[in-house]
């Protein structure tokens, strides 16, 4: 069974103001977001499943699920504030959504087999899908194996300003053993640098493998996800901006013993629209790529 690729894209609505402008940045207005599903299409993966909110359901199936339509399977799940576990009730004054790990455990009930996540608004480049598709492929039946793409920070920084990024720590066999969240990296001097805790600037090498969100899981992560998640309810529920994020979830898993998340490297180089700023720079790069013959200049 080929692996899954579950597209977070809940937050598109407010962050756009609309999806009538998520932006085509492609010769074509194609959006970031089907580049992924190009690549992803090409690096063996077999199923798409977005999650979105329920209020611009339409907007996305008459915009975007379409396109896919005669290229791969597409499936829809929501994210909304109450879906939570049983016994559980969203406090009446939140709005902020539960983050990352809590849009992941939407797509419980449709996959059942390895699966990657993904940012709907990053571009990932074509050697990171092959590289996390050809990893899921092998895990068909495992459990408590996981892995994630670690890109080299020197290819993920903005022109624009600082980036937050979640660097990784590794031991000898390529196993996560720690990420940190590591705000305000950018390039100093020539060198990769940010402020640590202490506020004292630390600088690290362009190698270093950084969490872009794109990880790989078995469907037995869902479990350990809502487990958690009651925990994290029960510690968290009354704080109205706190969110239940993906690297929590992993760091438990790893600090436990429960599973292990391999890093896998990609010569892939990140970019994204963190700024305003930065949309020309994206469309020239995209540019480049069609013109070296990465992509075709019509994707669908």
């Amino acid at each position: 069974m080929k692996p899954t690729l579950f597209v977070l894209a809940a937050g598109m609505g407010s962050r756009y103001g609309g999806l009538k402008q998520l932006d085509g940045l492609g010769p074509n207005g194609e959006t970031i977001m089907d580049y992924s599903i190009y690549d992803a299409i090409r690096g063996g993966f077999g199923k798409v499943v977005f999650v979105i909110r329920k209020d611009f359901e339409q907007d996305f199936r008459e915009k975007i699920l379409c396109k896919y339509e005669n290229h791969i399977p597409v499936e829809l799940v929501f994210q909304g504030l109450d879906n939570l576990p049983e016994g559980y009730t969203c406090p009446a004054d939140r709005v902020k959504p539960w983050g990352t790990n809590h849009a992941v455990l939407m797509g419980k009930d449709v996959i059942s087999e390895p699966f990657a996540v993904i940012n709907a608004d990053d571009f990932y480049g074509r050697d990171a899908f092959a590289v996390l598709g050809e990893a899921l492929a092998k895990l068909e039946g495992k459990k408590d194996t996981y892995c994630m793409v670690g890109y080299r920070v020197g290819n993920t920084l903005s022109e624009s300003g600082s980036v937050a990024r979640g660097v990784c720590e590794k031991d000898a066999n390529n196993l996560l053993t720690t990420v940190v969240e590591r705000t305000a990296i950018e390039r100093i001097d020539g060198k990769v640098s940010f402020k640590d805790e202490n506020d004292v600037m630390q600088s690290i090498d362009d190698n270093t493998p950084v969490s872009m969100n794109m990880w790989g899981f078995t469907p037995d992560y869902f479990e350990y996800s809502l487990d958690y998640f009651k925990n994290f309810l029960d510690e968290h529920k009354d704080n109205l901006k706190s969110e239940y994020f993906i690297p929590l979830m992993v760091n438990k898993l790893i600090t436990d013993g429960t599973a292990t998340v391999e890093v896998l490297d990609t010569t892939s180089k990140w970019f994204g629209v963190t700024y305003a700023e930065d949309r020309q720079g994206v469309v020239d790069k995209i540019a480049e790529l069609v013109k070296a013959g990465e992509y075709p200049a019509k994707l669908f």
